[in-house]
């Protein structure tokens, strides 16, 4: 009978008791997490709170900065181009460095300083819009070498249209 009982103990008793030591412990707090919903949020409004961030931070229009996201990424902010600008903005990695940005698929970052470079070329062109915008899909040196107007590159010239006609587009929708 005794080798039944000690037999029934060890295989019912937890393993800390089968030792002879007794190690007690007080139960662990577990926290259980459930998620009984998902609703996506569409990339436009997922970035809102950074895009006014930085339009105050660089005192800029929210849409102009909408509407180069827009042209740039379409709100993507893993899009990594040919050229290997990166981001929502499309910043290329050098001008990212000299911004100190550390990630540049971080969308607070990368929305930051795109912002941080429109603000810089409003003041160098003095808010000529369209030279900003080919400053900013060509680089300062192509505009520059041009005599400050928009280089002849086809796909300058269509992005800065481009981005110009949403501009517009998104002041009516937001009333910015």
């Amino acid at each position: 009978m005794r080798n039944l009982l000690f037999s029934a103990l060890a295989v019912a008793l937890p393993p800390q008791m089968k030792s002879g030591v007794f190690h007690l412990t007080a139960p662990q707090p577990r926290v259980l997490v459930t998620v009984d919903a998902f609703e996506a949020v569409p990339a436009r409004e997922a970035y809102e709170s950074f895009v006014q961030e930085a339009a105050n931070l660089y005192d800029l229009e929210p849409a102009l900065i909408r509407s180069v996201i827009e042209t740039e990424s379409a709100y993507n902010a893993s899009a990594v181009s040919r050229a290997g600008a990166a981001g929502l903005m499309q910043l290329m990695p050098a001008v990212a460095v000299s911004m100190g940005v550390e990630n540049l698929l971080d969308p607070r970052e990368n929305i930051m300083a795109g912002a941080q470079l429109l603000r810089e070329l409003h003041d160098r062109y003095h808010g000529n819009l369209p030279l900003m915008l080919a400053s900013y899909n060509a680089g300062a040196t192509a505009v520059e070498s041009f005599g400050r107007t928009i280089p002849p590159f086809p796909e300058t010239q269509a992005y800065v249209k481009r981005v110009i006609r949403l501009l517009k587009k998104s002041r009516e929708a937001a009333g910015d």
